[in-house]
């Protein structure tokens, strides 16, 4: 499979962002895999058309978009993505939408068509701590997440597309307290792991991943 790997610029005031860090740390081959590297900014609607820009060149079976999640202590594999922004705080460019659809003509919502289970296991098997999530926020990573839904959707009816979030690094929690960090080297061997886990097969394993609350 030929598969592209998106991160995004540092946001919020950070001097850096962990996912695009460790995404640059990523192997070009995992597990027979091609990985091609793209950095997209935290941008509503400008991630999207460089997405698309990147697809127009040359063809991929997949798209798996890494973001920040500052706080959370796990890597996160993201389940869906909803037709929502609705920004706490500004993008990269000043912009932030409140409360509004991402594509009118778009579904309520996009399903990740990743094995995002196999790869939550995947991650937790290789010593590095993991999670499914089922919300991917309402900011940019949302975004983005919905818009390769849309993609997929409107454009190209057999990319498969997901999305994962990663914790603040150490650098970046120092003057945070008692808010979770994980290294560089943890965050890539953890993605490298989930990126192994997609072609293992075309279907998801079952089990009980879910959350109470």
């Amino acid at each position: 499979m030929k598969i592209l790997i998106t991160a995004f610029d540092p946001f919020g005031g950070e001097n850096i962002n962990p996912a695009l860090k460790a995404v640059n740390l990523l192997p070009t081959k995992i597990n027979g895999n091609e990985i091609i590297k793209l950095e997209i900014p935290t941008v509503f609607h400008k991630s999207k058309s460089i997405i698309l820009e990147q697809l127009k060149q040359d063809h991929f079976d997949a798209v798996l978009a890494v973001g920040q999640a500052g706080g959370r202590f796990e890597l996160t594999p993201e389940r869906v993505g909803i037709n929502l922004d609705d920004a706490r705080i500004p993008d990269n460019e000043g912009n932030q939408p409140i409360d509004e659809p991402i594509q009118t003509d778009g579904q309520t919502a996009y399903f990740s068509t990743l094995p995002v289970k196999r790869m939550t296991i995947a991650i937790r098997n290789s010593g590095i701590p993991s999670r499914l999530s089922n919300t991917a926020g309402t900011f940019v990573c949302n975004h983005i997440l919905y818009q390769l839904g849309y993609i997929a959707d409107k454009y190209y009816n057999d990319l498969k597309f997901g999305f994962i979030h990663v914790p603040y690094t150490p650098e970046q929690v120092v003057n945070k307290p008692k808010q979770p960090s994980m290294s560089i080297e943890n965050i890539a061997k953890g993605l490298e792991a989930a990126i192994s886990a997609i072609n293992e097969s075309d279907e998801d394993i079952k089990i009980a991943l879910g959350e109470t609350h």
